[in-house]
């Protein structure tokens, strides 16, 4: 009798398992209900926002090696742990600068009265250098280009260097908002080091922003060890006021700031992975970056693009989805001054590269998306088709395709075959509050997050469930 009830047993068993296995092969995939499904799922959330609210509210800034950072690690494991998701967290070592005293006055210039000196606004870039506790005097000098650093060299040695190139509004507003990020970004990375390599005694650049509220513009600026002399970036309007005052005569500045370059800290990237059925080896990665700087609470920089990320598995799990691969949600450590997060991923996987299917980074703030911007071949983009249909209802099926996007923390994977993926978004007036005191939340519309964690939900969803190999850009015709 006991060895009839035990061949029921496992023949129940192997029916279960019979079951189980038809059950996972009749997923619901890239059909268009299922996406859909996914779509209008999670525009009906507000848990992404709520998440946002916890982030952004209860912990504020989240600098690299700061209490903050490390907050927003154990708050975001924790959020996607209570989701289910298995939760790993990468160690790595980060940059710990902090930020001291900043203040700047112009205390001579053609036509000063008496007793009056004009003050500067003005914030400490990213491993800036300090000055004397007491702070430094000197002739302040303006110039518009790398090439006049360069053929004014004598008169550098030993000045505070303006490196002044505005920011171009016009292009931002219309659609090319990280075109004209990227040419400033370039002269506050490398316009003080050059300038160090001169001599300078200091080094200012012009915020990279299009409104003139008279906040400054943090960021990292890209000074060696050894010849970290103080970098800061100056407000729009009092680069402006330097510039006019420049025209009446020489000036000269005394500025004082106080920054730390500590020793590196130990942080992690955080890993939540929402596993697949029968490619569950093959990782689809939806990202944004965890870390902020310090001068607000990081709401468009980047909490809105991690929040959207974490959204994607909370989407999938009310609907109690799994798709094929892995959907793997990282919340990035160090983008803003380092990239060591993205570093330390692509060290970790280089060797299985093949197993990373593709990669979305969403960090260009929450304004409206308009579809996707994708690094893949030219033959590849018929394949996004259905995706864009379902996209269409809430009017994000535009495809941008490119060779290279160069996404912050995803750019090793792709220049390594991993083809990458960004929302397109409406960033005409992003860089008015990107690196101020005023990116918090307030700056989010929780429907526009809502129509980003849609399109990111049903972009890593369709890649996850997709058939075949996504065509590497460029692409061998």
């Amino acid at each position: 009798m006991p060895s009839v009830i035990l061949r029921r047993s496992l023949v129940f068993m192997l029916l279960g398992s019979v079951f189980s296995a038809g059950a996972l092969a009749a997923a619901p995939g890239n059909d268009p209900a299922a996406l859909a499904q996914v779509r209008d799922t999670a525009l009906q959330s507000d848990w992404a926002y709520a998440r946002l609210a916890d982030m952004t509210d209860l912990i504020g800034p989240r600098l690299s090696g700061s209490a903050g950072a490390a907050a927003a690690v154990d708050q975001v494991a924790t959020a996607m742990r209570a989701l289910g998701a298995r939760v790993t967290l990468q160690a790595v070592k980060v940059p710990h600068w902090v930020r001291g005293v900043e203040t700047a006055q112009i205390v001579d210039y053609a036509g000063r009265p008496q007793g009056v000196s004009q003050r500067v606004v003005l914030t400490a870039l990213g491993g800036s250098g300090a000055t004397p506790a007491a702070g430094l005097t000197a002739p302040l000098i303006i110039v518009k280009s790398f090439e006049e650093l360069t053929v004014r060299a004598a008169e550098v040695k030993g000045a505070i260097v303006l490196i002044d190139t505005p920011f171009d509004q016009e292009m931002a507003e219309r659609g090319l908002a990280g075109a004209t990020y990227g040419q400033g970004s370039r002269f506050r990375y490398n316009g003080p080091k050059a300038a160090a390599e001169l001599g300078a005694a200091a080094a200012l650049v012009r915020s990279i922003g299009g409104a003139d509220f008279r906040i400054p513009h943090a960021g990292a600026t890209g000074l060696d060890d050894g010849k970290r002399i103080p970098a800061a970036a100056v407000t729009v309007e009092d680069a402006l006021l330097i510039g006019r005052l420049a025209a009446r005569g020489p000036l000269k500045m005394h500025l004082t700031l106080t920054p730390q370059n500590l020793p590196d800290a130990d942080s992690y990237n955080v890993i939540a992975d929402w596993p697949g059925t029968d490619k569950a080896d093959e990782v689809v990665i939806v990202s944004g970056h965890l870390d902020s700087w310090d001068l607000a609470t990081g709401a468009q920089d980047d909490g809105a693009g991690v929040v959207a990320a974490m959204g994607v598995i909370e989407t999938l799990k009310k609907l109690d989805y799994r798709a094929r691969r892995t959907i793997r949600v990282i919340a990035w450590m160090n983008e803003e001054n380092g990239g060591r997060g993205g570093q330390a991923y692509f060290e970790a996987n280089q060797r299985a590269l093949d197993k990373q299917y593709a990669a979305i980074e969403m960090d260009m703030g929450a304004g409206r998306p308009f579809g996707i911007l994708a690094s893949v071949g030219a033959k590849s983009e018929k394949l996004f088709t259905p995706l864009r249909a379902a996209l269409q209802a809430i009017g994000a099926h535009a495809f941008t395709r490119r060779d290279v996007l160069g996404s912050g923390d995803l750019h090793r994977l792709e220049k390594g075959g991993v083809p990458s993926f960004e929302p397109l978004v409406d960033s005409h007036n992003y860089f008015h509050y990107h690196h101020t005191p005023a990116d918090t939340l307030d700056k989010v519309d929780p429907a526009n997050l809502k129509r980003n964690v849609a399109l990111m939900s049903s972009l890593a969803w369709y890649l996850a469930n997709l058939d075949g190999e996504i065509g590497r850009a460029p692409e061998q015709e």
